[in-house]
């Protein structure tokens, strides 16, 4: 597994923006996914779309080995991992690389004094603006009404993202290449919500 870790784990370069067609010889689009958790979710999007080299980025060991097992077992060729803060990568990517982006149940940090840790942030939508091509979808989920609430002030005040939302339905229902995670299953309990919005 550590073989396979060291295999998969995007270097991030010194200067230079990272060349994501050396990740991924045969991609066609590049796709980023933040906070995988147990990788259900990107392993279930590479198997569905081998075309597209996916970048999956997770902090916490448990949810990287989770993966990494998937991906064996799966064989999957089109992904690879980074096990630090997104946003460090992100920094690193080109401008306009990026035809999907997925951040799925964030760390919804409901103590107000931790609101600041909060991933969908003005700064990070800056930062996603930046690398995602024109016409790329942005994918959110949450069951946090109040971390709901946060993502919709934020995006709806940005100039390069535009609610897809026609009805109710829309954010009420998850998309039709959705996968059930173990997080979900748990957050039934309560209302999940997903957000899709187009880099304008």
């Amino acid at each position: 597994m550590d073989t396979l870790l060291s295999d998969l784990t995007v270097p991030l370069p010194e200067k230079n923006a990272l060349e994501l067609s050396s990740l991924f010889p045969e991609a066609q689009e590049y796709w980023l996914e933040i906070g995988f958790g147990g990788g259900e979710h990107l392993a279930h999007q590479a198997a569905l779309y081998p075309h597209a080299g996916i970048i999956g980025c997770e902090p916490y060991i448990n949810g990287m080995a989770h993966l990494l097992g998937r991906v064996r077992d799966q064989k999957l060729h089109n992904i690879r991992v980074y096990n630090d803060d997104a946003r460090l990568l992100i920094d690193k990517l080109p401008e306009h690389s990026i035809s999907k982006v997925f951040i799925l149940y964030p760390d919804p940090w409901p103590k107000v004094r931790h609101h600041k840790r909060r991933l969908v942030s003005q700064s990070t939508l800056d930062m996603l603006a930046r690398i995602m091509k024109p016409g790329a979808e942005l994918r959110l989920a949450t069951d946090d009404a109040d971390y709901c609430t946060w993502m919709l002030e934020r995006l709806q005040s940005h100039p390069a993202f535009e609610w897809q939302a026609k009805t109710c339905e829309d954010w009420l229902n998850p998309w039709s290449d959705w996968i059930p995670t173990r997080y979900e299953e748990k957050a039934l309990a309560g209302r999940p919500t997903y957000l899709t919005y187009k880099r304008v």
